[in-house]
């Protein structure tokens, strides 16, 4: 929902009714993780996606019925070998997405969380997906110290469950993760397929994560747009004030005018396992002193530019400084893949390849040369988010449109489609 937050929130402030389906389960190969969202207005004009095109316009049809009945509805899409191309998903996976009416002012939970995403304050979005009829719909919005929404207008029923979302949800929004959770009507954690449960879905929203590229020569205002692209919040830094000026990266979100490892120094709150670390200066001065820093520390990736000649004396003097085997290691030296890239813009593709391919644990083959599975199960699938596939946490069949959904004896069931 984070990618349509602003249209949402345009909408909500006009006052305007609309519905958001939220992808809330994949099984097999699905073109986009839980937590994707479309969204349909009163008048019929659409933002986002859930499926890349497949069953966008059943999604679009369950999106104004909800408007209009006002009632939250869990659909799932699926493919039949009967019928390839009838609605469904003729890639083959399944997807369970959920069907949410909102109108402005009167929902609290989804009033502040809508707020939350569109500012940027991190909050985990909590739905109720399936579980008694009165639940079913209710939503939460959870940030570090405050909670908006309730799941009942009498507390007092469901005060141990509601706690129990609370926290969970916390522990998801601390770690940036997404995905379901199943707990039993009094708030303990249960078996999924046991009668009498709630699934909540639990949609964390955190800020971008970072991209900081060090060495502000033409090569990185190309790495600097692409990071941009993928979704990056992207730091241009040098030393040399005469080259790292806005006007030389104005996709840059910030440019800085600072010793590289002296910047990253000052940054320690500010970075985590999602941060990646683009190092371009190719000058010993700049690149040893940063480096070894670089990767001591829990970020997701470091890249440096150089020919191999100046990698080898790079990672001679890394050693010399102290670095283990194992720190050298996470160090991608030369930077990208090997694509031939002889522009700019070439080499940046290669470096953006190479990150995603490192976050989500591509082969970097072409996907001609293997008949494996398209979509990998790598530690981060969204910037800033970790989803699991599979029966184990969305109760998703891997083999069919009709895989058993937790609790599905109180509340709506997926009703599942053929495609």
């Amino acid at each position: 929902m984070q990618d349509i937050a602003e249209q949402l929130r345009a909408w909500h402030a006009s006052g305007r009714a609309f519905a958001v389906a939220t992808v809330v389960g994949v099984s097999g190969s699905a073109p986009r993780d839980p937590g994707a969202a479309l969204a349909v207005d009163a008048d019929g004009e659409v933002v986002g996606s859930v499926s890349g095109g497949c069953v966008e316009g059943a999604v679009y049809e369950l999106c104004q019925a909800a408007i209009a009945s006002g009632e939250p509805v869990l659909e799932r899409f699926g493919y039949s070998d009967e019928d390839a191309f009838a609605v469904g998903l003729t890639c083959g996976g399944v997807l369970d997405v959920f069907v949410q009416p909102v109108v402005p002012g009167a929902d609290a939970g989804l009033d502040t969380g809508i707020a939350h995403i569109a500012a940027g304050t991190p909050v985990a979005l909590v739905r109720v997906i399936v579980g008694p009829g009165a639940l079913v719909g209710a939503t939460l919005a959870v940030t570090a110290d405050d909670v908006a929404g309730a799941l009942s207008p009498t507390p007092s029923t469901v005060g141990g469950l509601e706690r129990a979302i609370v926290t969970q949800a916390r522990a998801m929004l601390e770690a940036g993760h997404t995905g379901r959770v199943v707990l039993g009507l009094d708030g303990r954690p249960c078996d999924e397929h046991r009668q009498g449960t709630v699934t909540c879905f639990v949609d964390s929203y955190v800020p971008a994560p970072r991209m900081l590229v060090f060495g502000a020569i033409d090569f990185a205002a190309a790495v600097v747009r692409i990071g941009r692209f993928l979704g990056y919040h992207v730091t241009v830094c040098d030393a040399r004030p005469v080259f790292a000026t806005v006007r030389r990266f104005p996709d840059a979100d910030e440019v800085v005018v600072d010793w590289p490892h002296r910047y990253l120094d000052s940054q320690l709150g500010r970075i985590d396992g999602r941060t990646v670390l683009c190092v371009l200066t190719h000058d010993a001065k700049f690149d040893i002193p940063l480096l070894e820093r670089a990767l001591r520390l829990p970020v997701g990736y470091v890249g440096a530019m150089g020919s191999r000649r100046t990698d080898r004396e790079r990672v001679a003097r890394l050693r010399e400084a102290g670095l283990t085997e194992a720190e050298l290691a996470r160090l991608r030296s030369p930077i990208g893949l090997d694509l031939g890239s002889r522009t700019p813009e070439e080499t940046a593709v290669s470096v953006a390849a190479e990150i995603v391919a490192h976050r989500r644990g591509g082969s970097c083959l072409p996907l001609s040369a293997s008949d494996g599975p398209i979509h990998h199960d790598g530690p981060d699938h969204r910037a800033g988010t970790i989803h699991h596939d599979g029966p184990d946490h969305h109760g998703l069949s891997r083999t069919g449109t009709e895989g058993e959904e937790a609790g599905t004896a109180e509340g709506p069931t997926p009703r599942p489609h053929a495609a």
